[in-house]
């Protein structure tokens, strides 16, 4: 294995939403940097089932929309 191939691990202290944090090695930034989460586990809807924003109509209604009066008969 070549040296200079491998990226420089480290430990760095990754700080969650709710304030909690852990340890862990990381490429990310140097020795004891702390990386501070907007989104996490922990309160984002896609890991704990909350509401989902579902988008209205969608691409095929817009269509519909737009073009909808149009007819390919003669």
């Amino acid at each position: 294995m070549k040296a200079e191939g491998h990226p420089d691990y480290h430990m760095i202290t990754v700080k969650m939403t709710d304030g909690t944090e852990f340890q862990t090695r990381s490429t990310w930034g140097s020795e004891g940097d702390v990386l501070a989460l907007e989104i996490d586990p922990k309160t984002h809807p896609a890991w704990t089932g909350g509401r989902q924003q579902v988008q209205e109509g969608g691409r095929v209604a817009a269509f519909n929309k737009r073009f909808g009066g149009l007819s390919l008969k003669k």
